[in-house]
Formats: structure tokens, C-alpha cells, sequence
């Protein structure tokens, strides 16, 4: 089975059983935003997370299978129209050059990693609108002189 067809099985018996990724994230025992990267195909899970995820689901050893390779991690380079995932592209376009003039100011030369990284996306109420949060955190890497 494909990364791309086990994302497909996934999100059809998620729809069907009407999970969501905050539910079948307990039931697998992690966080919702790393196994939805997983079921989306840009992580894979351990065996053991695998097989309860695809359990949870009613998914059979293929998809646990699947989930546990190592994911090829590309994506479409061209600006995507989705109106919310384009708001994140919009994001980094204004405000890329200050997160990184920022970070360097407080911890010096290099990146944030995506490898030693979590995310948490939450809701906060708000009476003049809920707010979308989302908390990127990753290991800060130096550049490394030699």
C-alpha cells in the first residue's frame, strides 16, 4: 500500500466512523497534530502506534504497514489557493524575515528544527471571535564554524 492510498483509507473510515484527530489521537496514545502528519503521509509512527491507529479505525495490517515507512517528504512547490494553508504562506512571506531576525538576535546563527519539533494548535474563545493558536516549537540548531 502507498503512503497515498493509506491517507485515502485513512480519511474516508475517520469520516465514516466520524473521529476526529483529537479522538483517534487518544485512543493511539499521541498528539493529534503529529498523527494527523502521520496519517497525511509527511511522518511515520512507531508499530505499535501504527497498529492502534489502524485498530481505532478498523483498518487492517496494510495501513499499519504503511504508516510505518518512512515518508518521502515533498510537497507541490507552487502557492496553494487553499484560503487557510495559503494564510500560512502569507504569514511567512510578512512576517519570515522578522521571525528570523528575531531568532538571531536571541540565540545567534541557525535554525529551528522540524526534526526536534512539536506543534500545538488549540482554540481560544474569544467574545469578539475565536482565536486560532498555534504553538510551533523546535530545538534551535547553531551553524557550526570549522
Amino acid at each position: 500500500m502507498t503512503k497515498t492510498d493509506m491517507r485515502t483509507a485513512i480519511l474516508e473510515a475517520k469520516k465514516a466512523k466520524g473521529m476526529t484527530w483529537e479522538a483517534l489521537a487518544g485512543a493511539v496514545g499521541i498528539s493529534p497534530e503529529f498523527l494527523c502528519s502521520a496519517c497525511l503521509g509527511m511522518n511515520s509512527l512507531s508499530a505499535a502506534n501504527a497498529e492502534s491507529c489502524a485498530e481505532a479505525l478498523g483498518l487492517g495490517p496494510d495501513v499499519a504497514s504503511a504508516l510505518t515507512e518512512f515518508p518521502k517528504k515533498t510537497w507541490d512547490q507552487t502557492i496553494p489557493t487553499d484560503p487557510l494553508i495559503y494564510r500560512f504562506y502569507e504569514i511567512v512571506g510578512v512576517y519570515g524575515e522578522t521571525l528570523k531576525e528575531v531568532i538571531h538576535e536571541q540565540f545567534g546563527d541557525g535554525i529551528m528544527s522540524a526534526i526536534d519539533f512539536s506543534m500545538d494548535v488549540s482554540k481560544q474563545e474569544d467574545p469578539k471571535g475565536d482565536r486560532v493558536v498555534v504553538t510551533l516549537n523546535g530545538k534551535f540548531l547553531p551553524y557550526k564554524s570549522w
